[in-house]
């Protein structure tokens, strides 16, 4: 049976059932589109935040759905456990399906994920991502330039 409309929180104590799971990553790979990843990996981040991943400390996922229990916006959160020298949480992944955006779901969401979020949170966003204004808008600041080095 689909989850009502409304919010559904995913924890390491409350975790989603295969199809949820399924479907919650199916979502995120869809409409995460040209800023995503590939299913694996979404999936990987989500086994973390349920802390069924080696050395994981925890995390959530928030899925919204619509009065016909369809996900219109999903985010997953991983906790950092390196809360006295960087944000607490890092928020891995949000996305709204493209026929609700600039409807106010991503703000609902990222209001939800701030208020269930233990401390404080960090994510990365493209440059180019319109997101960015929304998060902006929530009061996340960018006080880095992120560098990367890969092997």
């Amino acid at each position: 049976m689909k989850n009502p409309q409304g919010f559904s929180l995913y924890t390491p104590q409350q975790k989603p059932t295969t199809s949820e799971r399924s479907e919650l990553v199916d979502f995120l790979f869809k409409e995460l589109g040209k800023y995503g990843d590939p299913k694996k990996d979404i999936s990987n981040c989500l086994k973390f935040a349920l802390a069924e991943s080696e050395k994981s400390l925890g995390g959530f996922a928030l899925v919204y759905r619509n009065e016909n229990s369809e996900i219109v916006g999903a985010t997953i959160i991983n906790e950092t456990g390196m809360g006295k020298y960087i944000p607490d949480n890092i928020l891995v992944y949000i996305a709204v399906h493209e026929s609700t955006r600039g409807k106010g779901i991503g703000k609902k969401i990222m209001k939800k994920a701030i208020e269930t979020a233990k401390g404080d949170i960090a994510l990365h966003v493209e440059p180019d991502n319109p997101a960015k204004f929304l998060y902006e808008k929530l009061g996340f600041t960018n006080k880095y330039l992120e560098m990367r080095y890969k092997k």
